[in-house]
């Protein structure tokens, strides 16, 4: 299992500056990746940031975790993640999904049949990052399109893909899937055998799934996961991630947070990697300095141990 680091804390500094000396940071400290999100209704694209940051750092592959596809029409989006990928030395991965209802309702976007608009959206994008064309007549998306200068490395898809259906589309049509707030025993029982017979059907390679959980070293587990349950709680109630804590059978966010002594978190990290994860990108949080540090040589004595 590769180790990268998650960067999506930063997003509400809206800094590039902070983006990109945090994934400088990574790099020197050998991380496989680095991943940004970005919110719909925040203003800073993750894109346009990571080819910032791909001028600088080279040895890392760069990734957005995650752009939602309901803004974009994929054939903008596969034209941005080309010039991105053209600007930049490192591997750039193009992580999307659906998003939640409630955030594209504050775009005024409507959410009908979401694993149709999914297939669809997928049916345009990975043709044109593939061979650089697509002719695709569906029942909300079409595109008739070929690209002015054809695709000279692949930029691999992965789909944010929770529920059963999407993760057959994600298994069947793209590179893998990406997780946020999915614990130990929901990929092993669910996520890793859906994704991976979808792609052994479809003739793909095996899926990566790559996920994302919040990691702290500390000595007062207590607070911090108090703190993770009062910050974060939003998330344990949209659609998508309550069925995935349900799964787990744990209340909320906090519950699936790596957080503990250095050798819980790495048992945490181990559990991942023994459910079939092949990428775990850490999302840092701590309240202090020390744990910030303690969590980092924590991780990257992991690297080192690999």
């Amino acid at each position: 299992m590769k180790i990268g680091i998650n960067g999506t804390g930063l997003v509400q500094k809206a800094s590039v500056p902070a983006v990109r000396d945090h994934a400088m940071q990574a790099a020197k400290d050998g991380f496989a990746s680095y991943w940004l999100a970005e919110h719909p209704t925040g203003g800073f694209d993750a894109l346009t940031v990571l080819s910032a940051v791909g001028q600088i750092v080279t040895s890392m592959e760069l990734g957005t975790a995650i752009i939602p596809t309901h803004p974009r029409h994929p054939m903008i989006l596969a034209g941005q993640a080309l010039t991105v990928s053209n600007m930049m030395t490192p591997q750039l991965t193009l992580g999307i999904g659906l998003s939640h209802e409630t955030m594209m309702a504050q775009l005024g976007i409507g959410f009908a049949k979401p694993i149709r608009h999914l297939r669809e959206y997928l049916s345009v994008l990975m043709p044109l990052l593939r061979e650089g064309s697509v002719n695709f007549v569906g029942e909300t998306i079409s595109c008739d399109a070929k690209v002015f200068r054809a695709p000279e490395t692949h930029v691999p898809v992965l789909v944010a893909a929770l529920g059963p259906q999407a993760l057959r589309v994600a298994g069947a049509l793209s590179d893998g899937t990406t997780l946020a707030w999915v614990g130990p025993k929901t990929v092993k029982e669910h996520i890793a055998p859906v994704i991976t017979e979808a792609a052994n059907a479809a003739g793909r390679a095996a899926p990566r799934i790559l996920a994302t959980l919040p990691v702290c070293v500390t000595d007062q587990p207590d607070v911090v996961r108090g703190v993770i349950g009062k910050n974060l709680k939003m998330y344990g109630q949209l659609p998508s991630y309550r069925a995935m804590l349900d799964r787990e059978g744990v209340e909320g966010p906090a519950d699936v947070a790596i957080v503990g002594t250095i050798d819980e978190v790495v048992e945490g990290i181990s559990k991942m990697r023994e459910a079939g994860v092949t990428d775990f990108a850490a999302s840092e949080f701590y309240l202090n300095p020390e744990e910030a540090q303690a969590t980092r040589e924590t991780l990257v004595a992991l690297l080192q141990s690999a």
